[in-house]
């Protein structure tokens, strides 16, 4: 009796592991999120819901380049509809039963399988023409410099996980239709189910006997969760992340019209405090917001939702692509900016699980060790980069609260905008010209 049980028992125990791990990977994920500055992002639900929906599942945003958009909209309906069969395979693997979902849905569960193998062909088709416009092709934004070594290797291993996850499903199936057509009596293998696409490898299992038929259909079988399950916990370690994030992320997002900028609340309680005549200039400023410093220089002074967007970037490119900076041969990458801090902030949150909770001085911060100078004062702060991402990141917020910092805390403000500055200090306007000699242009009109 319990060697009959003993599948279940290690398919059990093998989800358990694989469930516990993958949720270890998100307590992680969340941690590091949660090191960001508190933001209040809960307003207007209504219109966050229809963004998520809109851009997050309906992929609204993909779909504006048509090549593309339609590809990756064949992948991601692949991937949710393919893995509700998932459902039927956990519980077979627990109770040891056979398509156990076939008797409750009759025809219907006929219509599901067929519509899992269509897509399961299309699928692999999408990731095949995926594989070949970054590696044949070879799309310029693919080969940028930030995406050379693992993230160039990322993308691809995602995509041969596809093909072999969808190619151990159609085997899987046309093995299992092999046994119905050639032996019918078999108990375990009911009839169920419609196979349009794997019943082209029966010829290919043709003459095969029912113990080989059940070996290579149990090994597609237990291959193909061993496959779901790996790629569930690999996605901790990949960009493919934002499958999980987008939703959230764009649920969070700035529903702000592009180009505002929120005003600093210590700032401008100091320049309201300037321009009030009757204010006693030695007052303290009551201000709703404390800070320690202006901008930010390292993840720890971002805010959860820029935070949020780092782990949800795609590394797709669109970002860069748009950017008019990047386009002029500047250093700029906005995918860099988001890539960097992720990076960093992994680097900070293993500090401090390593450290008890506490962060201890690495010598390092993402301004300067990750994101240089040059980089950020070569945005022009069109928002190109965050109208074109597909999930509704912000790459312009963190490059501008870097630029607050070194302007407000280093003085290290360009020339040109350190005289811009000055101009405006000393006379009101940023042009070199005392106020008195504004009208001199009028005097021989």
């Amino acid at each position: 009796m319990l060697i009959e049980l003993l599948p279940n028992i290690l398919f059990t125990l093998l989800l358990i592991l694989a469930l516990g791990f993958f949720a270890r990977n998100v307590k992680k994920i969340k941690s590091n999120i949660n090191l960001g500055k508190e933001i209040d992002r809960t307003d207007n639900p209504k219109a966050r819901w229809s963004n998520m929906a809109r851009i997050a599942l309906g992929q609204s945003k993909m779909v504006k380049r048509p090549i593309a958009g339609i590809l990756h909209l064949i992948v991601y309906i692949g991937f949710i509809l393919i893995n509700i069969e998932l459902l039927e395979i956990i519980v077979d693997g627990i109770l040891g039963t056979h398509r156990i979902f076939a008797p409750f849905l009759g025809r219907f569960y006929n219509v599901l399988i067929a519509s899992f193998e269509v897509l399961a062909a299309l699928v692999l088709v999408a990731v095949i023409i995926f594989w070949s416009r970054r590696n044949v092709i070879r799309i310029q934004r693919f080969w940028k410099d930030e995406m050379k070594g693992w993230p160039k290797l990322d993308a691809d291993i995602i995509l041969y996980f596809e093909v072999v996850l969808m190619g151990l499903f159609l085997l899987m199936n046309g093995a299992d239709l092999a046994i119905q057509t050639n032996f019918p009596t078999d108990p375990h293998y009911a009839q169920a189910g419609s196979f349009p696409v794997s019943q082209y490898l029966l010829p290919l299992l043709q003459d095969i006997n029912l113990d080989q038929l059940i070996l290579i259909e149990r090994t597609a079988w237990w291959m193909h969760i061993f496959g779901i399950l790996c790629f569930l916990n690999y996605l901790y370690y990949s960009k493919h992340l934002h499958i999980l994030l987008a939703f959230p992320n764009t649920f969070f997002a700035n529903l702000n019209p592009k180009g505002y900028f929120a005003n600093n609340a210590n700032v401008t309680a100091e320049v309201q405090l300037m321009l009030d005549p009757d204010a006693d200039p030695y007052a303290s400023t009551d201000t709703s917001v404390e800070v320690d410093k202006f901008g930010a220089s390292d993840v720890l002074d971002l805010n959860k939702v820029q935070l949020l967007n780092a782990y949800t970037c795609t590394e797709c490119g669109r970002c860069t692509n748009e950017c008019p900076a990047n386009q002029t041969g500047k250093k700029l990458s906005p995918r860099k900016i988001m890539m960097d801090t992720r990076d960093r902030l992994t680097e900070v949150g293993e500090n401090i699980r390593k450290n008890k909770g506490t962060f201890v001085d690495d010598g390092k911060q993402l301004l300067g060790d990750y994101i240089s100078h040059q980089e950020l004062w070569a945005c022009t702060s069109c928002n190109a980069c965050v109208e074109a991402c597909p999930v509704d990141i912000d790459p312009l917020s963190i490059i501008m609260n870097m630029r607050q910092y070194l302007v407000m805390e280093e003085s290290a403000a360009p020339t040109d905008l350190n005289n811009m500055m000055s101009n405006i200090e000393n006379n009101g306007a940023p042009w070199p010209f005392n106020q008195q000699d504004r009208a001199n242009w009028a005097k021989e009109l």
